[in-house]
């Protein structure tokens, strides 16, 4: 039986884009705010998977006894005055805002107009490593994929708002500012706090999971972001399925249908298409007894989730021939760093594809 949440809480606004986020407010809640309820925002995105997993998200929140607002954020041209308009009077009342995304300009729009004095920061999968070294070394936010190229129109046209978010998301006085990560964090900026999360939630109300006997893998969205190569990208699937024997490959939200099309009629891999984040589907199960990977945050997550199973994660780095030409110079460092900093998990050796 889940926990119900009492109505103490509700001064505590969450805004989350996606179901690893929503997941991750989850697990705050749960470890730090026990029986107090929230008001958990979406800021819906378009494309339906992402919207798909959300939904599902968001009946466990309703479960566990938050209040879920939901938001056509992105509805079309006037969607965005209508969202923070609505919120305005919520943001300037709520004592503390958790986030998932401090790199959103949606997020960054709306930390202009909260006077809240307790700030948290949950983990949006690998970005909230950089985050955090970027506040730590006074830098402008901007992705790590993007990072080592010019700026834009658009992003000239918002920098004072991030700017703005910026300043408000650095403690002070008036200004209490937490991250609640599974990553591993090397530079704590002066006066952030930082509290590990180790998926008690996730434990708690799912699993332990049934064990196959084959391989699970996990996919990736690096070729979609522009970071690596499609074709590198199938034929290291392919090559990296069948060492290892793996049946079955779990999209990510953010895959192309064309490419996961591909990758079902070149490799022979069940797609399967999560409902939910991989963390709760893994604990679910049935699940391999080998899940494989490129570097991405599950190689962070996963463990966390299974831990006293015997389901064993593996990792194969990139090899930097399958990066684009208009990969960021930062990517090999930052996907190796990913790797290199994984716990519990096994090394691979880096799959040919040529």
């Amino acid at each position: 039986m889940s926990r119900r949440a009492g109505s103490a809480g509700h001064s505590t606004l969450a805004f989350v884009e996606s179901p690893v986020q929503l997941l991750n407010v989850l697990e705050w809640a749960h470890a730090h705010a026990p029986g107090a309820g929230l008001t958990l925002v979406v800021l819906s995105p378009t494309d339906p998977m992402t919207r798909g997993q959300l939904r599902r998200m968001a009946e466990l929140a309703r479960e566990e006894g938050h209040e879920v607002r939901w938001e056509e954020a992105r509805g079309g041209p006037g969607a965005p005055f209508q969202t923070i308009g609505g919120l305005t009077g919520r943001l300037r009342r709520a004592d503390r805002v958790v986030l998932g995304d401090p790199f959103s300009r949606y997020v960054q729009l709306l930390l202009t107009i909260t006077k809240a004095r307790d700030l948290v920061v949950v983990d949006d999968g690998t970005a909230t490593m950089e985050f955090v070294a970027q506040l730590a070394r006074g830098e402008r936010l901007v992705r790590w994929h993007r990072k080592g190229g010019r700026p834009g129109a658009r992003d000239l046209l918002f920098a004072p708002v991030s700017a703005r978010a910026r300043h408000r998301l650095t403690p002070s006085d008036k200004r209490r500012v937490t991250v609640f990560s599974s990553m591993p964090i090397d530079e704590t900026p002066p006066g952030v706090t930082i509290h590990a999360n180790d998926f008690a939630w996730t434990r708690f109300r799912f699993g332990p999971p049934r064990i196959t006997k084959g391989a699970d893998m996990v996919g990736t969205s690096l070729v979609e972001t522009g970071v690596v190569d499609g074709e590198r990208y199938l034929e290291a699937v392919q090559n990296l399925a069948k060492a290892h024997g793996a049946t079955r490959y779990f999209a990510h939200r953010r895959e192309s249908t064309a490419k996961l099309h591909r990758l079902a009629a070149e490799t022979g891999l069940e797609i399967v298409r999560p409902d939910l984040p991989l963390e709760l589907i893994a604990r679910r199960g049935p699940v391999g007894r080998t899940i494989l990977s490129f570097p991405s945050t599950v190689v962070h997550t996963l463990p966390l989730a299974l831990v006293g199973t015997e389901v064993r994660v593996a990792v194969c780095d990139i090899d930097p021939a399958w990066l684009t030409e208009n990969a960021s110079p930062r990517a090999q460092g930052f996907l190796s760093g990913v790797t290199g900093t994984a716990r519990d998990v096994t090394r691979l050796s880096m799959v040919s594809a040529v």
